[in-house]
């Protein structure tokens, strides 16, 4: 069998005594979109920010790519090839999108100078590779669309090497032909073996992007299941009670 780029196993997470993560176990495989569902306070934020690496986990093991690893800062995500795609996409409006795909991490030539023209290559490689909609490598980020937006702050991962992406409400005001473009833009990630993990409140776009639907209530996971396999009402009745549906009622996890 395929081993998953990234699994959590009991993975937990606690505020004094507050237990924000308790127990958390999902995987994700090479090439599918994992949806992370559940309301506010059920502990999603808390589960990507420590597979991110702002938040040390408590208790539990992360591993990738079968391997255990010790998440704890953004740098060490980073080096495991764990990037997050916030919903704010984190872009400087008043940069291009070479600057805004090199911001923080600009490479120098010898002399200690921005090396613009090593730059600029880097980038329109990964857009082209990844057939990203980009306008122009020149054009201020303010100036572009929302889903042009999306796709400078994914390249920006994708040229560091991102294998796993952690992508925070990606359709999130965007009209209906960009969210199609976000859409054709995940297939392309998948196509490459990239893992995603998909948060959003959009039932349409989990049900239309995502391979499989884990649900958290309460710090847990209520379960876990191929979306084929699941109605709307499904999910909804595993993120409003907290059960699975009756006919999974047996399965586990």
């Amino acid at each position: 069998m395929t081993i998953p780029l990234l699994e959590a196993r009991n993975v937990s997470k606690a505020f004094g005594g507050v237990h924000a993560v308790e127990n958390v176990s999902m995987s994700i495989m090479p090439g599918e979109v994992v949806a992370l569902l559940g309301h506010n306070g059920a502990g999603k934020s808390t589960f990507i920010k420590m597979l991110s690496g702002v938040f040390p986990a408590d208790g539990g093991e992360i591993l990738i790519d079968g391997k255990n690893v010790d998440i704890r800062s953004p740098h060490d995500a980073q080096e495991l090839g764990i990037e997050t795609i916030h919903q704010t996409l984190a872009l400087a409006d008043n940069l291009d999108a070479v600057s805004n795909l090199f911001l923080g991490r600009e490479r120098t030539d010898r002399f200690g100078f921005l090396d613009v023209e090593a730059m600029e290559h880097g980038a329109r490689q990964t857009i082209e590779r990844m057939r990203l909609r980009i306008p122009s490598l020149d054009a201020s980020v303010r100036s572009m669309s929302g889903g042009q937006r999306q796709a400078v702050a994914i390249a920006r991962a994708l040229h560091f090497n991102a294998r796993i992406l952690i992508m925070d409400e990606p359709t999130a005001a965007l009209g209906p032909e960009e969210t199609k473009n976000v859409g054709v833009l995940i297939d392309e990630l998948k196509r490459h073996g990239l893992g995603i993990l998909l948060i959003s409140h959009d039932m349409h776009d989990v049900l239309t992007l995502s391979d499989r639907i884990t649900v958290m209530k309460s710090g847990r996971v209520v379960g876990s299941f191929p979306t084929r396999d699941l109605t709307q009402d499904d999910a909804l009745e595993m993120i409003i009670l907290g059960r699975k549906p009756a006919r999974f009622a047996a399965t586990a996890v």
